[in-house]
């Protein structure tokens, strides 16, 4: 799950076919090639360093030993030396240009991962005059595409200043695949660590990947927790997504052992399981199962904020290329079937690491297969009404790079990114930081209400379901609970748009609230805590989602969604009898306000009868401006006292 490197398999492939293909004919020296067999033979041994040394002294013996260049380049390309593997390819050309025709394609392929541009799209361009198969010109067409947009991009560079996230989060360790809740206060992040404790160690097989937790304190990040045992195995846990209310973490658990998932059981090498954290401590982790999870490799999941559809990249059969993203979405049954998400966003090459903003519309994902600076480039794509994705944009240069980067996801605010990198000023190899996005690259800014749940009568914390409705649409945007333990919530609340927030919980009057945020292009946070009251004659909700036009009593489209609630909570509490009232501001004549109320109180009455509450449990009444909660003193407090409510007045 480490950032993984520039892949040159194709030039490998390439290289290793002339190889196996050709004979040694370019030298007469009867040592050359006696050191060039034994090279060659140390090579299929993995013997890679013996193999250079003897390279090397059959070029010192005869310097137009074609073979051996093209032996000992291919052998400084996989250990990614690529300044002596270019200078190689180079003496290869120089040599004999037309002789291994492949070298020009693994040259431009080698200064792709250099950021020598210009250069590589000469050589992709001289490739393709040469009579190639069908898979290689497709190969060459993109990689001279890419070419060409770097050299563009870095012409035209973005605004780009990462911050690295400091030592409460870095180490010499490395970090990467940062996840975090809508609030930005909490950061969740993996770490790759010596299993012994030594943090010097190189060896692979002595490291295993641990998830590890910082908070926000006073602007800065604290010092990083390890998650703990629950959570953290002696496999391999990464690749994570938490919640938007920071209550459900998805992950992958990796194990070689087939079946055996990161000390659990598992469907293939890497599955996604899923923790919920309940009253501050984290679930035993369960396997998100099929059809999420297959034989195949499946990681990086992505939640989207609404809690129905899980992003993630897969290698399973059916995609478009290498690696794709693919979705699932939740419904009554369960995770639904594995949906690509299409030629959109899938290419032939590998597309991963997706990620869904909290506005549910901005997607960002790593991809090798749209044009870019060479190898896994971050871009961005919309998702509209329809769940159709817009073409991919890649968010500029110098945020992308000839290498690879993944792993990018975004705070609420639309305009701030956090990603891993390999810089010089960092604490080690991989380091977490953040940085502004470009104008063109940000989401839409998101807020959030934030509070507790507790009983009105008690003052007891308590879990209730929330559900944040989009007015215009009437689509419920999210679903989610409060903490049971806590009565903490976190909704997040995309602007642009007006929501119906509703607060329920069986034995208690639900709660309901409106946020107009259409007007705004960002907004502060709500911070407010929710008083449910248990059910009881005399309580008297506010139904705040209720509209009329001004000065009429016909009822707005967007009232519907609050009016399906009370007549679903009806249907529910049978045993219960409301009163429906009416109230206006002081503006106007009375006897026309109280007109008014009355009327307005009537056609929610009228409403309820019409969809099946019986007439007997209702009644309504108008009261005009005669029961203000507020002062009639100013526009807001006038708007806050034109309000629709109802009154429990028995109980059968």
């Amino acid at each position: 799950m480490k950032k993984t490197a520039y892949s040159l398999l194709m030039f490998i492939i390439l290289f290793a076919n002339c190889l196996a293909q050709t004979q040694i004919v370019s030298t007469s020296s009867a040592k050359a090639k006696k050191l060039y067999l034994k090279a060659k033979e140390n090579y299929e041994l993995r013997k890679d360093n013996e193999a250079t040394v003897d390279l090397i002294k059959a070029i010192q013996i005869d310097s137009m030993f074609i073979e051996a260049h093209v032996l000992l380049s291919e052998i400084y390309a996989e250990h990614n030396h690529v300044e002596k593997a270019i200078k190689e390819c180079h003496a290869v050309i120089n040599i004999n240009p037309t002789y291994f025709p492949n070298v020009m394609f693994n040259l431009g392929a080698l200064q792709m991962k250099k950021g020598y541009y210009s250069e590589a799209a000469e050589n992709f361009a001289m490739f393709l005059k040469v009579r190639i198969s069908p898979d290689q010109r497709s190969k060459t067409e993109h990689l001279l595409a890419s070419a060409r947009f770097a050299e563009k991009a870095i012409k035209n560079p973005v605004p780009f200043n990462p911050q690295n996230l400091g030592g409460g989060v870095n180490t010499r360790l490395n970090e990467y695949l940062p996840a975090i809740t809508a609030d930005e206060q909490t950061l969740i992040y993996t770490v790759r660590a010596p299993r012994d404790g030594n943090i010097n160690s190189t060896d692979l097989n002595n490291q295993q990947e641990d998830f590890y937790q910082t908070d926000l304190i006073n602007g800065k990040w604290g010092k990083a927790m390890n998650m703990g045992s629950t959570i953290n195995t002696e496999g391999n846990e990464g690749a994570q997504c938490i919640s938007t209310d920071g209550k459900i973490l998805f992950f992958t658990a990796c194990q070689e052992i087939a079946g055996y998932v990161g000390g659990r059981e598992g469907y293939g090498s890497c599955d996604i399981f899923f923790s919920r954290n309940i009253s501050g401590k984290w679930s035993v982790p369960k396997n998100a199962g099929a059809p999420i999870n297959t034989q195949y490799w499946d990681s990086q999941p992505c939640l989207s904020p609404d809690g129905t559809t899980l992003y993630f990249a897969s290698n399973r059969p059916g995609g478009k290329g290498k690696i794709d993203i693919w979705k699932c979405d939740l419904d009554e049954k369960g995770w639904g079937k594995a949906i690509n998400l299409g030629d959109s966003i899938n290419t032939t090459y590998s597309e991963m690491s997706p990620f869904i903003h909290p506005d549910n519309h901005t997607f960002y994902f790593a991809s090798e297969g749209h044009p870019g600076m060479g190898a896994h480039d971050i871009f961005i794509a919309y998702l509209n009404e329809k769940k159709e994705f817009s073409k991919p944009v890649n968010i500029g240069y110098p945020i992308n790079t000839s290498g690879d980067e993944i792993s990018l996801i975004v705070g609420a605010s639309g305009k701030t990114a956090y990603y891993a990198s390999e810089r010089k000023e960092g604490f080690g190899e991989l380091d977490l930081y953040s940085f502004e996005l470009p104008e063109k690259a940000r989401a839409t800014t998101v807020t959030y209400m934030k509070g507790k749940v507790f009983d009105e009568k008690t003052k007891g914390y308590m879990q209730a379901k929330f559900e944040l409705i989009d007015l215009a649409t009437s689509q419920t945007i999210m679903s989610s609970y409060s903490d049971g333990k806590s009565g903490e919530f976190l909704v997040c609340l995309p602007v642009n748009k007006n929501y119906a927030l509703n607060v329920s919980k069986n034995g208690y009057l639900f709660y309901s609230e409106n946020f107009s945020l259409k007007e705004k292009n960002g907004s502060k946070p709500y911070l407010m805590d929710i008083p449910l009251h248990p059910i009881d004659t005399g309580t008297i909700v506010e139904l705040k989602n209720i509209f009329f036009e001004t000065n009429k009593f016909d009822l707005k489209d967007e009232s519907k969604i609050e009016l399906q609630k009370l007549t679903n909570f009806l249907n529910l509490n049978k045993n219960i009898r409301i009163q429906i009232s009416g109230h206006t501001d002081n503006v106007g004549d009375k006897k026309l306000n109280q007109v008014l109320s009355q009327n307005r109180a009537k056609s929610v009455y009228e409403y309820l009868i019409t969809n099946g509450i019986e007439k007997t449990r209702l009644s309504f009444k108008g009261y005009g401006d005669t029961k203000p909660v507020v002062a009639n003193d100013t526009p807001e407090n006038k708007a806050r006292n034109r309000r629709t409510e109802f009154k429990v007045v028995g109980l059968k």
